[in-house]
């Protein structure tokens, strides 16, 4: 038997993202990449060589079930864990993983958020095995790391112990804390310092080793999964759901378990990851003209506009001037015009649309 399991976390709203991303597509069912693939089927296409297709699960939103059948037709419908409400990561995951528990004890598994990028696979999947390796013979609660490139805002940070570790990898260290994102000052201390990585949000774990974790420091949660041990795979898993998420709290598995856990580690690297959140995040990833511009659309024209991302439907002729720094997105007739330094209030912007103008624009 295979015991390497992926769970896929793919019931986010991306509203950051609007107005391409809404609720009733969000941007991990969008090929925002021009790739021909959205970006939850690169995330399964990624770990498809390692994980065999019957180890996969999805969690996600039970708006989303069609969608996630749709895009990814090699896997049943039993694995795809449907949500009732939202309640964050740690819920979430608890979900995935007692339910692998009645399926195999022995299980190994990789949690990972269904829209991030990485430009370097090969190298990513060298270190997810590096890390599987190491979850076999340790008890412990592994996340990625990645080295920072700038003083980035808008991620969390891991900060190293030591630059030592018994196991003999340079790139493997206990984890001293988590931070949440820093303001632009502590980022460029956490960049100097040498000690703070990207918090990736990529977990990897043995099945025994995060069911202790959840016993130990998120028990509400721990009793309430585990109560439908017998009933996970039978008629009876989606009612006992329905009743199981009303109970239970809202919390991250970050916050819930890997800042109280002791038995946490990184793993360092850089394979050219961005969880493109935002806009920001797009922009930085994205190949630019001489003017600094990213461009989507073809029939867009600018005069004296730099630094700019623009996202237009192909068949909307749009001429912009004198633009320094926007983001500028056209989708179903929503246009978006905000300054790139001013993103984080797109998440205020759309709350402000579905209060004064209707669900229907976001």
């Amino acid at each position: 038997m295979n015991n390497t399991y992926c769970v896929i976390m793919a019931g986010g709203i991306g509203s950051r993202f609007w107005p391409l991303s809404k609720t009733n597509m969000p941007k991990q069912f969008l090929d925002i990449l021009g790739t021909g693939r959205t970006f939850i089927q690169q995330t399964y296409d990624r770990f498809k060589r390692i994980c065999p297709d019957e180890n996969f699960y999805v969690v996600t939103s039970i708006d989303y079930k069609e969608l996630v059948l749709k895009q990814l037709p090699e896997l049943k419908e039993d694995q795809i864990l449907l949500e009732p409400l939202r309640r964050n990561t740690a819920p979430c995951i608890a979900y995935a993983c007692y339910k692998i528990q009645t399926i195999n004890p022995d299980a190994n598994i990789i949690v990972a958020p269904s829209d991030h990028h990485i430009q370097q696979e090969d190298l990513f999947l060298e270190q997810v095995k590096k890390g599987l390796e190491f979850i076999q013979n340790n008890d412990a609660l592994l996340t990625l790391g990645i080295t920072p490139s700038r003083p980035e805002t808008g991620y969390g940070y891991i900060q190293i112990e030591s630059k030592d570790i018994k196991s003999g990898s340079e790139t493997l260290h206990k984890v001293k804390t988590f931070t949440e994102k820093p303001d632009l000052q502590l980022a460029k201390i956490f960049l100097e310092s040498g000690e703070f990585f990207w918090n990736s949000g990529i977990f990897i774990w043995s099945l025994s080793s995060i069911i202790k974790a959840f016993e130990s420091h998120l028990s509400s949660v721990s009793e309430l999964f585990s109560k439908g041990s017998k009933l996970y795979g039978t008629a009876d898993e989606i009612p006992f759901l329905n009743k199981i998420y009303s109970e239970c709290q809202n919390v991250s598995i970050d916050y819930g378990i890997m800042e109280k856990a002791s038995n946490v580690y990184v793993l360092c690297s850089d394979f050219g990851w961005s969880d493109l959140g935002t806009w920001g995040s797009l922009y930085e990833s994205r190949n630019k003209d001489t003017q600094g511009n990213v461009v989507t659309g073809e029939s867009v024209m600018l005069y004296n506009s730099k630094n700019c991302i623009i996202n237009m439907p192909d068949d909307k002729l749009v001429v912009l001037q004198g633009l320094e720094g926007y983001i500028v997105v056209e989708s179903e007739g929503t246009l978006l015009v905000c300054k790139r330094e001013d993103e984080q209030q797109i998440r205020q912007f759309v709350n402000d649309v579905r209060m004064n103008k209707g669900e229907e624009f976001v």
